[in-house]
């Protein structure tokens, strides 16, 4: 491994010139970046991959959603489709994306789900709705300069921190670990309950963000939920992932249930006739009695052009949540302060105007 690095350290080394000439010129305003009248919120990382995008989302719909409108803005990755859209009742993952559609089947009802490549011309169209929403929450957004967020989360995991990481493609960074030093606040994701090594932690993250506040969080895994109504999950189970990172939900399956094998596919993974085939026929030869997969996944499962092969009554997919490990009521409270000044900051100006 060592010498793969050093191998691809010359193109590591271009990689880093190239991201760090692009922010560069967004700092000085060689690149333009847009600011809107209009509460931003980013949740992005500096590392390729998961680091709990999705259930950081989830979470501040939840913490939000009672008091002000939101709407959720994602790039809509592995989609089939092009350009700003709105989500709607014809849509389904292939149309918005797998992360993107488990947002609105959700919370599609009470919150503004849509998606565009280009986040500088989506705000405008979301802003142009008949009920404009008060808060944008910018999925996946920290290395898209083009909008100046009024607020940005930079998330990284607490086995793979970016303060350990290298550029692509000798590490999984996307840009410099200083690149922290845009935002406003670092949570440390996926730990556990008894972390230790947090003021490390703290300090490690410090030397590349600056003095911002830091926050651990974990995963909870809520029991599994049957694609059909009514079903129970059994004790004996294959388990069914395409995630970024798989090992926590292989790690909470195993000792809750007797888990007989694990198809891991890679993240995003677009599945085929066949691979239910074989996952279906694969449980009923290891006897087992069930099949768990991801909130993630699912979305995609439930597609109408696999009807004919997925048997509903064998699936059964598990939510999680983001729960904070430390200081989670000042965290929230940090958020609400920030976004009330900032609509009274916008009101302000409004009527200067």
């Amino acid at each position: 491994m060592f010498y793969l690095k050093l191998l691809l350290s010359p193109l590591a080394i271009l990689y880093l010139i190239a991201t760090k000439l692009r922010n560069y010129f967004y700092d000085i305003g060689l690149k333009p970046s847009f600011s809107f009248q209009t509460m931003v919120i980013s949740v992005g990382n500096l590392n390729v991959g998961g680091s709990g995008k999705t259930p950081m989302i989830e979470y501040l719909v939840r913490l939000l959603q009672d008091k002000y409108s939101l709407a959720i803005l994602s790039r809509g990755y592995g989609r089939k489709t092009k350009g700003f859209r709105m989500a709607g009742k014809e849509d389904n993952a292939m149309t918005l994306g797998d992360e993107p559609f488990q947002y609105y089947r959700k919370f599609g009802k009470e919150v503004m789900v849509a998606v565009g490549e280009e986040r500088a011309l989506a705000i405008p169209s979301l802003l142009n709705q008949e009920n404009p929403p008060d808060i944008i929450l910018m999925d996946d957004a920290f290395q898209h300069r083009s909008v100046k967020p009024q607020f940005s989360i930079l998330l990284t995991e607490k086995d793979n921190p970016f303060y350990k990481d290298f550029v692509f493609p000798m590490g999984r960074l996307r840009e410099s670990r200083y690149g922290a030093k845009r935002a406003d606040t670092v949570i440390v994701t996926k730990c556990n309950s008894e972390e230790k090594n947090i003021e490390e932690t703290v300090n490690q993250v410090s030397s590349y963000a600056g003095n911002k506040p830091v926050y651990f969080t974990g995963l909870s895994y809520k029991n599994p939920e049957p694609f059909e109504v009514g079903n129970q999950v059994g004790t004996s189970v294959i388990l069914v992932s395409g995630i970024a990172n798989s090992v926590y939900i292989e790690n909470y399956v195993a000792p809750h249930f007797k888990l007989l094998k694990h198809f891991n596919f890679e993240d995003h993974h677009i599945y085929t006739t066949a691979e239910i085939e074989s996952i279906e026929k694969t449980m009923k030869e290891s006897g087992a009695s069930s099949i768990i997969t991801t909130e993630k996944d699912m979305v995609k499962l439930i597609a109408t052009s696999f009807d004919e092969v997925l048997h509903k009554e064998l699936w059964f997919f598990l939510p999680i949540e983001t729960i904070f490990l430390n200081r989670g009521s000042e965290f929230d409270k940090m958020i609400l302060l920030t976004i009330d000044n900032r609509l009274k900051e916008f009101e302000s100006n409004a009527i200067g105007e």
